[in-house]
């Protein structure tokens, strides 16, 4: 026992553990659960793909911006580029958001290019096999139609292009520094005010001579 004004010892020393311990001997099974799962869905929603086509986006902030991946949906504009409308882009497998905005030309064009190649390779069944309507698949394409039992990639949509071949740097690149320039052009910006000030005084002096 300790002396003086000390802790009092109260060791834990019988936790059993072995009671506690998160094991993992179901992950066969979930795995085999997960497939049936998958070919029950396919076989529910067929002929339709399993999942909805998505947009290419890139990832907010600049750490990664530079990464591209699916988003939530397609924007009104974009839908509205490729000539379709929200409530029957819905019904036809494509998925909508109406809170995105494009900010740039590229996103626009490359979304709705995406758009236009899906609706070229898409087997629009009709309601009545007999009489077709426009835009409607005939019986011939009906009986080829295959189901896309795997998500839209995103990453096939991207084209990677290099505007310049490699080449060796110039003398002038090499001695270029991209800190000191940053620095001037910010030390020029804070003292725009006072060198302006500084020259009207002396413009001031020289006129008073």
């Amino acid at each position: 026992m300790p002396i003086h004004n000390k802790v009092l010892s109260n060791d834990h020393f019988r936790k059993h553990w072995q009671m506690r311990v998160r094991t993992w001997f179901n992950q066969p099974a979930r795995k085999i659960r997960r497939r049936n799962n998958r070919v029950e869905k396919a076989a529910k929603v067929f002929p339709r793909p399993i999942a909805t086509l998505k947009p290419v986006v890139r990832g907010s902030t600049i750490r990664y911006n530079m990464k591209v991946r699916a988003g939530r949906g397609f924007t009104l504009e974009e839908l509205k580029a490729a000539g379709l409308t929200a409530q029957y882009a819905r019904t036809i497998g494509i998925a909508v958001d109406t809170r995105r905005v494009n900010k740039t030309q590229q996103s626009l064009t490359l979304n709705t290019q995406r758009l236009k190649n899906y609706q070229s390779k898409l087997v629009l069944f009709p309601r009545k096999v007999n009489a077709p309507k426009k835009g409607e698949a005939t019986k011939e394409e009906v009986a080829k139609a295959v189901q896309t039992l795997k998500p839209f990639t995103v990453k096939s949509a991207i084209a990677v292009t290099c505007e310049q071949t490699p080449r060796k740097p110039t003398e002038a690149e090499k001695k270029f520094s991209a800190y000191a320039t940053l620095k001037a052009a910010d030390s020029k910006a804070k003292t725009v005010g006072i060198r302006r000030k500084a020259a009207e005084i002396k413009a001031a002096k020289a006129a008073e001579k």
